[in-house]
């Protein structure tokens, strides 16, 4: 009976638990055990960022189902590949918000960390609308700077134009979160992302396809439906900053223009930008030495391959983003060396989870691509990439909660200039080398993915261990 008793008592607290995590209960993670505080975090933040990485998913999987598929796969992965720059922005942005807000948090000062979190929303939205109006008038041309053909282009201008123009969404969705993480409450940042993507799967095949009166709008639905329902769950966050229960809500008094909070905020802003900035715009060139050399075809294997890969890498994201958390949160309450622990407690439940998913590559890439298109060559494209992509996934793991750490210290210098030697003046020239000059095509750029990550990884696994990022103020 005792025995029962205590496996009944532990699956209660576990259920208990998990209650907490999805719903967010108020929590100080700078006192609580480290490992129940990394997973107190990373499990809605895991379910956040894999709801981030559905939108691709659904809109692939029905747009690789309609007329001219390929061009619609191509389409809607080169879109992908130029909205990493406006991600990029976003994240950067997020990630400051996140390192002052934690910081703030753990020094318990919730309004100083509204605050910050309000300035960071008035920079945003101001490049974002910049930003947005150019890729609506410039959609066209920029699948053509993408790779993709004239028909192509033409075929899908329609999609990349709403999807930029709705950048905007994309831009509070990230910053937001990011806010909300920052503050410990990752309940909110996951269930935005829910509502989000259950209009997104309602509306996509609605918009794509018509029904009960609507016009079918084809690859341009897809676009619609990602837009709406992004939108709907920016206003679900809005609702929550603005009118939620917990001691960390905004007023309008936040924003009142605040130069030096700005200034700080920027000055954590700004490599962090450029750090992401850097990462995607190396993707758009990989992206696009794919499509050159190796069509539409190779193009579209590509992509549906990469969305894949970020499905299942988003959680690990997610899971790192943890680190951050409690990295600005432990440092505030002057614990550098709890920051620490939270930081290596985290690179082990990584680890472990890149390990399955390398094994869910290995063993079902054949199912996962024949669940997206049906083109022959398309999927055999795409299994290669996956194999490949595959072999880096542990090393993945261990240098998102690296860039993590350093980022929710504010030290986001450092994975800038890491990123900058590694994708920059490694990645891409051993891509171009293997794709053109061995002669490798595709194959080329596949191999040079997983090898430039693990030297990334051993690169900040080592600066990470200097301790410098301990010392830093914002």
């Amino acid at each position: 009976m005792s025995f029962d008793h205590k496996g009944t008592s532990k699956v209660s607290a576990a259920l208990l638990f998990l209650k907490q995590a999805f719903n967010g209960t108020e929590t100080d993670y700078t006192t609580i055990s480290i490992r129940r505080a990394v997973l107190m975090l990373a499990i809605p933040m895991m379910l956040e960022m894999s709801m981030e990485s559905v939108f691709a998913l659904v809109d692939l999987y029905f747009v690789g189902h309609l007329k001219e598929s390929s061009f619609a796969i191509q389409t809607v992965g080169l879109t992908e590949s130029v909205l990493t720059v406006m991600y990029s922005i976003a994240i950067g942005m997020s990630m400051a918000a996140t390192a002052v807000v934690a910081r703030r948090i753990g020094e318990k000062n919730p309004e100083g960390a509204a605050h910050a979190g309000a300035q960071a929303l008035l920079i945003a939205t101001a490049v974002t609308v910049l930003l947005s109006v150019a890729g609506m008038f410039y959609a066209k041309e920029i699948l053509l700077l993408m790779g993709a053909s004239e028909p192509a282009a033409e075929h899908g201008k329609q999609f990349t134009a709403i999807m930029m123009g709705s950048s905007i969404s994309i831009m509070l969705l990230f910053l937001i979160n990011g806010i909300f993480r920052g503050a410990g409450n990752a309940a909110i940042a996951m269930k935005s992302l829910w509502i989000a993507n259950i209009c997104n799967i309602i509306l996509c095949p609605v918009f794509i396809n018509g029904w009960g009166g609507i016009p079918a709008f084809g690859l341009t639905g897809a676009a619609m439906a990602t837009a709406t329902g992004r939108t709907i769950g920016v206003l679900y966050q809005l609702y929550h900053l603005f009118r939620g229960k917990g001691t960390f809500r905004m007023r309008a008094a936040h924003f009142k223009l605040d130069l030096p909070v700005i200034r700080s905020m920027v000055k954590i802003a700004v490599p962090g930008i450029f750090q992401f900035v850097i990462a995607s715009c190396s993707w758009i060139v990989l992206a696009r030495l794919v499509a050159v050399t190796g069509g539409d075809e190779g193009s579209a294997g590509y992509q549906t391959a990469l969305r894949l890969m970020m499905f299942f890498m988003l959680p690990a994201w997610g899971m790192s983003n943890a680190a951050s958390t409690l990295v600005g949160q432990n440092l505030g309450a002057n614990a550098p060396d709890r920051a620490e622990a939270s930081v290596m407690t985290t690179v082990k439940y990584n680890v472990l989870f890149m390990l399955l998913v390398s094994a869910v590559f290995f063993l079902l890439a054949n199912w996962l691509v024949s669940f997206f298109t049906t083109e022959q060559h398309v999927q055999s494209i795409a299994q290669t990439a996956m194999y490949t992509m595959a072999c880096g996934f542990v090393f993945y793991g261990v240098g998102m909660v690296m860039i993590n750490a350093f980022n929710g210290s504010g030290d986001t210098w450092t994975p800038t200039w890491v990123n900058l030697f590694g994708f920059w003046l490694f990645q891409i020239p051993l891509a171009y080398l293997l794709a053109v000059y061995v002669g490798l095509n595709e194959r080329g750029v596949f191999i040079a993915i997983p090898v430039a990550e693990a030297a990334i990884t051993v690169v900040s696994f080592i600066l990470f261990k200097r301790g410098r990022w301990k010392l830093k103020k914002v």
